[in-house]
Order: C-alpha cells, then sequence, then structure tokens
C-alpha cells in the first residue's frame, strides 16, 4: 500500500508498504479521505512537543471498513470514522471518564503511525459508522470534536459573551460550538481573511483583527466588561498570556493550544477576577457524537471549511503549499 512517511521535518516522502494484517479485536480501514490538521503542519515544521521521527502523519479520518471482527456490528463496505486517540481504558483519566487525556495515550500520527497511507488497523471500539453524514463530513469530525470538547470544558452558557483567540480551524470550530449553545461570539485574529471567512460562513457577531487598537475595540463590543469566557487557540505562548486580559470578572479561560513553553500571567489580576482557569485535550465520544449530530442538522458548513484537495501520491511534493497563508488553506482532505 502507499504510504507517506514525515521522515525529518520538511521532509517527506512515499514508500510501498505491506498491507496491514488487523489483530483480532482491530478493524481494517481502507482509508479514504485524511484531514490536514494544524498537528500534521506542526510535525512537518518539527515544533509537535509529542513525536519521534519518522512517521506517518493523519490522524483526521474516515473510510471504508475492509475487515472487522464478528462482534463489532461493523461489516465490509460501512463507511466510518476513527477516534484516534488511543486510550487504556485503566489509568485514572480513563476510570473517570475523561479518556481524551489518558495517561498512557496514543494518537495515530503522533505517538504511532497515522493514515497517510491507503490502509490502516484499528481497535474495533475506536471505530464509529458515518451514519448520515459523507465521507468528507466523516474526516472532518475530529478537529470539530476538539472544539466541541473546549467549549463544554468552559462550559459556554445562552447568552453569554465569548472570545476565541486565533481562527484557525479549531479555533472556528470552537466559535461554531458556542454559537449552537446560544453565545453571542467574536473571533480575534492576526488575519482579515480568517476573520472574513468567520463572518461569513459561521455567522460570528463580530471580528477583531489585532493591532494596536484592539483591546479598546474588544472593550467596545462588550461595554468594558469583556468576556464570560474565552478560548485561546493560537499556539503562540505570548498570545496565550495575553489572553488573560480578555477575561471577564469572573470568567473562564480555556487553553486550547499545547506549546512547549511555560505560561505565565499577573496574578494580581488572575485574583482579582477569581478566573477560572482550564486545559482543554483532544475530545471524547461524547464530543464526537455532538460533532455528527450538528451535521446531520445542518449547522456545519463543511464545504465551505474544505478549501483545498490533494491525492495521497502528491502530498510530498505538494504538503508545503500548505503552509502559505496567501493560498486561504482553512482545512485540505487528503483523497485516498
Amino acid at each position: 500500500m502507499l504510504t507517506v512517511i514525515c521522515e525529518t521535518p520538511g521532509t517527506l516522502s512515499a514508500h510501498e508498504r505491506m498491507k496491514p494484517v488487523p489483530r483480532d479485536n482491530e478493524v481494517l480501514v481502507r482509508v479514504k479521505r485524511v484531514g490536514v490538521c494544524g498537528t500534521d503542519l506542526h510535525i512537518f515544521t518539527g515544533n509537535q512537543p509529542y513525536l519521534a521521527y519518522p512517521r506517518v502523519m493523519g490522524h483526521e479520518l474516515s473510510g471504508l471498513v475492509e475487515q472487522a471482527p464478528v462482534d463489532s456490528g461493523l461489516v465490509a463496505g460501512d463507511p466510518v470514522y476513527v477516534m484516534p486517540y488511543l486510550s487504556c481504558g485503566q489509568c485514572i483519566a480513563c476510570r473517570r471518564g475523561k479518556t481524551n487525556c489518558c495517561v498512557n495515550i496514543q494518537v495515530f500520527g503522533v505517538h504511532r503511525d497515522g493514515a497517510f497511507a491507503e490502509y490502516l488497523s484499528v481497535p474495533a471500539q475506536f471505530v464509529h459508522k458515518a451514519e448520515g453524514i459523507s465521507l468528507d463530513e466523516a474526516a472532518m469530525v475530529e478537529f470539530l470534536a476538539i472544539g466541541a470538547h473546549a467549549v463544554r470544558r468552559g462550559d459556554v452558557k445562552e447568552g453569554e459573551r465569548v472570545l476565541v483567540v486565533g481562527a484557525g480551524p479549531i479555533g472556528m470550530a470552537a466559535l461554531t460550538f458556542s454559537k449552537l449553545r446560544g453565545a453571542t461570539v467574536t473571533a480575534l485574529d492576526t488575519r482579515a481573511d480568517r476573520l472574513d471567512f468567520c463572518v461569513k460562513q459561521l455567522g460570528v457577531t463580530a471580528a477583531v483583527q489585532i493591532g494596536e487598537d484592539d483591546k479598546s475595540r474588544l472593550s467596545a463590543i462588550t461595554d468594558g466588561d469583556f468576556f464570560d469566557v474565552v478560548f485561546d487557540a493560537t499556539g503562540n505562548p505570548r498570545a496565550m498570556e495575553r489572553g488573560f486580559e480578555f477575561v471577564a470578572h469572573g470568567g473562564r479561560y480555556v487553553l486550547v493550544s499545547i506549546v512547549s513553553d511555560t505560561i505565565t500571567f499577573f496574578d494580581p489580576e488572575f485574583h482579582k477576577r477569581e478566573t477560572t482557569l482550564l486545559a482543554s485535550r483532544n475530545a471524547t465520544v461524547e464530543d464526537f457524537e455532538t460533532v455528527v449530530e450538528a451535521m446531520r442538522a445542518g449547522h456545519i458548513p463543511h464545504l465551505a471549511l474544505n478549501t483545498h484537495r490533494l491525492a495521497l501520491a502528491d502530498v510530498p511534493a505538494s504538503f508545503a503549499t500548505l503552509l502559505d497563508p496567501a493560498g486561504g488553506v482553512v482545512k485540505a482532505i487528503v483523497e485516498c
């Protein structure tokens, strides 16, 4: 089978590998679509903290069942999506239902080889039928679930004012699911094109471009109160530190980004506002189901989100182009 490997940062190559032979509890998935995630871009550029090279990237995937255990509820030909976070089911996090932060977690495309290949063998409990959604939509469930999980972590309520800093795909997901909960949503980003997309395609209430007057504009939007919930989806340590300034008194700050750095804040302001600080990692089955329900209801503009497509064989030559902001990439999908 054709497989694309990230040998070292900046180097992708195509190889022929043996098709995997599934174990008794595994489903052999014929990969059809793979979404390109910020994690993949970070792996390519050498900025992913949990990874050793070489690595087959790709964890946002959908496909067709090629072979499945008889007791899995799946049969050959079923369209499926995959939860790429392989949790152990036994650690303290798993026992508490927080499989997203399993102590022994293995993520496809990060800790183990992923879906930039024609076939992938996956433990059956992490393979779900993609009923009522297309293969393209099914390949987008994972990144949207990260946003849905962050919104659940932030406990966004109807009528609250929400700010999302960083209008990439994860930020867009947080905006989308905050809006679906009835919040008034504002996007903050450096890129005018991303903000324009959020207004036209996601229906955000306000969009502010980062600049000298951004804080005064955010203050004006909220009559000086700032935001009940702030999400950071920038992956930038300085932006993550600055985001504390935008949280209203009594508000919540959710860090969706992960960086290999130390994040600091000014303690008197943190205490004065009695800020709740939350980390948000990955997603759970509940979040995936939330996304699929929203897709079936027509609440996710998947056609607009999928701005770019490329074939698996073209990934080594074309992948670097996805890093160019001028290309206007929101979500690229690899077709296998």
